[in-house]
């Protein structure tokens, strides 16, 4: 387990107090652009788009900037053809996510080309993506805003590519990394920004998923498991048998209430969901290991699912 230093108090607002637009504005302020969702993203759906239909699904526009939103999917789309969601970049910071979802379509779709039509949605954050953070432009999380009237643009532009093909999906693997900076800078940040105390944690050491309360599929997550050690490590538990506070349900297994909680594994209802969770600040894996590993994640997951349907 990773222990990174976590801010005693966060340096915006008052403890105790939640943040109104004045510290928002402050955070905002800290924001700085390191990376082109353009040159990084855009280009790469560009060079996919001879072999996958490139679907624009609406645009965010935040003080200026302009970012359009792009899924890719089968071409050759076939009705009633079990569908398949994977979504990265909900956080922006979770880079491997971002890319092992560009990197699956490029290298893996032709073994499942037959079996399932395809829905990749490579960055779901753009903003966040440029800047290396969880949250979006107005200081809120796009995988805690999934649902009815979503606050954050995001989340919303996605529900409403998903909505017309509700009851066509068989899976939805959605990517994530859990990194250091949860602990030293996000868990304070948002204890601060809701008026709460910051009480600190510790980061998995390894590769996880998160399954669904509601629909719980062991069978399913183990199979990604196996699939996942062959790449990169599985976090283990920590002293008090748990993965950041939440109760273990088979190896390297951790269950959220998806829906209730407005995460964006829970926006298909399909039978077959997971959150992956990569570790890149490990010291037993590389960069290239975290996008392997989701890619690895994904296939499993889809050759799991369709040979049960």
């Amino acid at each position: 387990m990773s222990a990174s230093p976590a801010l005693s108090f966060y340096p915006i607002g008052t403890p105790g107090q939640r943040w109104g637009g004045q510290e928002v504005d402050q955070w905002r302020a800290l924001q700085t652009r390191q990376r082109s969702y353009a040159d990084d993203v855009l280009s790469e759906i560009q060079r996919l788009a001879s072999r996958f239909d490139a679907v624009p699904y609406g645009e965010i526009a935040y003080a200026g900037e302009t970012f359009r939103l792009v899924a890719l999917r089968s071409q050759g789309w076939v009705s009633g053809r079990p569908t398949v969601l994977v979504t990265g970049g909900v956080h922006g910071y979770e880079t491997s996510g971002v890319h092992g979802a560009l990197r699956f379509l490029d290298k893996n779709e032709a073994a499942f080309v037959d079996r399932v039509n395809l829905l990749v949605v490579p960055c779901v954050s753009p903003w966040a993506y440029e800047r290396i953070h969880r949250w979006n432009f107005d200081a809120i999380d796009p995988n805690r805003s999934f649902q009815e009237a979503s606050p954050a643009l995001e989340s919303a532009a996605l529900m409403r590519l998903v909505a017309p093909l509700k009851g066509q999906f068989l899976a939805h693997i959605d990517l994530h990394e859990t990194t250091d900076t949860d602990e030293s800078e996000y868990r304070p940040a948002l204890a601060a920004r809701d008026g709460l105390p910051f009480e600190p944690g510790s980061i998995p050491d390894g590769f996880y998923l998160v399954d669904d309360t509601e629909n719980p599929q062991p069978d399913f997550q183990q199979a990604i498991i196996q699939a996942v050690e062959g790449v990169t490590h599985i976090a283990p538990p920590d002293a008090q048998g748990a993965i950041i506070g939440s109760p273990l349900f088979g190896r390297g297994v951790i269950r959220y209430a998806f829906q209730a909680w407005g995460l964006c594994a829970g926006i298909t209802g399909a039978r077959y969901t997971t959150t992956t969770e990569v570790y890149p600040d490990s010291p037993r894996a590389t960069p290239e290991q975290c996008v392997a590993a989701q890619v690895a994640a994904v296939c499993s997951a889809i050759e799991y699912a369709v040979a049960q349907s």
